[in-house]
């Protein structure tokens, strides 16, 4: 029988064009340029009307700095001259639009909101587990993670704190796992070096102390020893108000709730089988491996504390018995931490909604990831934020939505890493009232959006990176996310086989709570086979986004901005 050898060939068609400009664009500047040319009177007119920049606040000089930077660019070079200066034309008028100058959130901003609240009246910027270099089960702790996330700007490190084999010193590891430990010594020196690389603002420290009194008393001088002047402790045990985040500029505090593993045994004499699920799940393990938060089931349990370690702990942490509506009791005289699980957090916006808005408008509420979540992976931060939460911690090891999510919020005040919360989340309203976040509410402003084009995944990608036979059929995701009656997601056309694709696809989203709207953005490549493939996403804080034309660049899995991708987009306010 005869043997035939057949060969399949294919056409590769990776065709790469030159970005052009859109038409709306070239409207625009017909409508403020003469005879082809826009000088920096006109662009300044642009800059106001358009972009909605303050007339007051935006100068001649400016707008020509604008001009003197766009056309300094010797890749292009530009001969157009107004009255001997050189002005813009059509194409640099839209590299302009298109470029690093033009971004959706001012870069001039920086620190804008009052910093000289207590501690409670911000959203904090706050990590699970730290010190972890991939899933919670069997990856190396490291101090490395740690300094990321401070470079990041996050605000709030967990340590977990266990004594050594030997018993003579401490490590950080997450316990009863296989997570090889670093010592303690190594992440408070990495904290102290890096805490205010890119913030001034104070950095809490919540530890997880599964410490003797020996220990504790050896953590108390390693930290003191370390940190200095920079630690922040208050004079008295307890304070009736948190201090604000600029009385706490380049300070250091901590954050904890007194060990109990050393005095569960006096518990069990006491109260018999008195522990609760949770607490019994952590020493077996049958459900989890280890969740962190646990309650104080005795109140005479600080007598247990090394005295000289208790003196340095600013916000205090617990969990009462007695149920919700006893953790959520307000004390006039007296501010503390609440740390709720991922479900906990559910259950109580669930029966508890407004008691919960009320405990977080003085007290602070820390919200963790619950215990079988081994990959790294995350819960949702909205329910947390919507209700006021201060410490939405998140695993940082990964990437995806939440994460995403969480780096929006916090490109928000010059990314501090603290975000002041509205006014309706401080306040009671008239009839004394509280925020409710599942309220049916007036809308009080509409986002209108309108995506134009996407470039340079071509500068960023191999050329089969997406398709091996064609360029890549990219189609862009715009969702709101914030309260339930604002959260949607729509999305534009597919556009097939084009690097450079144009959209011209516009978006209406009616607002109720503007205030907590973030806007996420995200490219995909559309695979009729396969799972669609990424193409760069990024996620803005609504209250700051910029009017008018704006370069959106995009990040990457991990929240890192790519050197070439971006959107051109409008945004407007109605």
């Amino acid at each position: 029988m005869s043997k035939f050898r057949v060969c399949f060939c294919f056409w590769m068609r990776f065709r790469q064009t030159k970005a052009e400009t859109p038409e709306e664009v070239r409207e625009l500047f017909e409508m403020y340029s003469e005879n082809g040319a826009m000088g920096a009177e006109q662009l300044k007119r642009f800059l106001v009307e358009v972009q909605g920049e303050e007339e007051g606040a935006t100068t001649r000089e400016e707008a020509q700095s604008i001009m003197d930077s766009v056309l300094g660019d010797t890749r292009y070079p530009n001969r157009l001259t107004k009255d001997g200066v050189r002005c813009f034309g059509l194409d640099s008028f839209f590299r302009y639009l298109f470029g690093e100058a033009n971004p959706p959130i001012s870069p001039s901003l920086g620190v804008h909101h009052d910093m000289t609240a207590p501690l409670s009246h911000y959203f904090i910027y706050t990590s699970h587990n730290t010190y972890l270099t991939g899933n919670q089960l069997n990856s190396d702790c490291s101090d490395g993670p740690i300094i990321e996330a401070l470079k990041r700007g996050v605000r709030v490190i967990e340590l977990d704190m266990w004594p050594n084999v030997t018993n003579d010193n401490v490590d950080i590891y997450h316990g009863r796992t296989l997570t090889p430990p670093v010592e303690l010594i190594k992440c408070l020196r990495s904290i102290r070096e890096h805490a205010f690389s890119v913030s001034p603002y104070p950095v809490i420290i919540t530890l997880e102390d599964h410490l003797t009194p020996d220990l504790q008393a050896k953590v108390a001088e390693m930290v003191t020893e370390t940190f200095g002047d920079m630690l922040f402790y208050p004079k008295s045990d307890g304070m009736e108000e948190f201090p604000s985040p600029e009385e706490l500029k380049m300070r250091i505090i901590l954050s904890t709730k007194p060990p109990k593993e050393y005095h569960e045994s006096k518990i069990t004499t006491d109260k018999g089988s008195g522990l609760d699920n949770e607490d019994k799940n952590d020493r077996d393990g049958s459900e989890h491996i280890h969740d962190e938060e646990d309650h104080d089931d005795d109140p005479t349990s600080n007598q247990n504390t090394a005295p000289e370690y208790k003196h340095l702990i600013t916000i205090h942490a617990g969990k009462p018995k007695g149920g919700l509506h006893e953790a959520l009791r307000v004390d006039p005289h007296i501010v503390r931490r609440l740390s709720l699980s991922e479900q906990e957090l559910v259950k109580a916006s669930e029966s508890h909604s407004m008691e919960l808005v009320r405990f977080i408008k003085k007290n602070m509420v820390r919200v963790y990831p619950r215990g079988t979540r081994f990959s790294s992976s995350n819960y949702s931060p909205l329910i947390g934020w919507m209700h006021g939460a201060q410490m939405v911690a998140l695993n940082m090891q990964g990437f995806g939505r939440s994460l995403w999510l969480m780096h929006g919020k916090f490109r928000a005040n010059g990314g501090c890493g603290y975000v002041k919360k509205p006014d309706f989340l401080l306040k009671e309203d008239e009839n004394g009232h509280v925020f409710d976040p599942k309220a049916k509410l007036p809308v009080k402003k509409t986002l209108k959006v309108k995506i134009y084009m996407g470039d340079g995944w071509i500068l960023e990608f191999r050329k089969t990176h997406f398709d091996k036979c064609s360029p890549p059929d990219f189609y862009t995701i715009v969702e709101i996310d914030g309260v339930p009656a604002d959260t949607i997601s729509q999305k534009t056309e597919i556009i097939e086989d084009n690097w450079i694709p144009v959209w011209n696809a516009e978006f209406t989203f009616p607002l109720t709570v503007p205030e907590l709207a973030l806007l996420r953005i995200e490219v995909c490549d559309y695979d009729p086979l396969e799972m669609d493939g990424f193409g760069g996403q990024t996620c803005l804080p609504v209250p700051e986004l910029r009017t008018g034309v704006r370069a959106v660049p995009l990040c990457n899995h991990k929240g890192e901005e790519y050197k070439s991708v971006k959107l051109l987009m409008h945004f407007e306010f109605v």
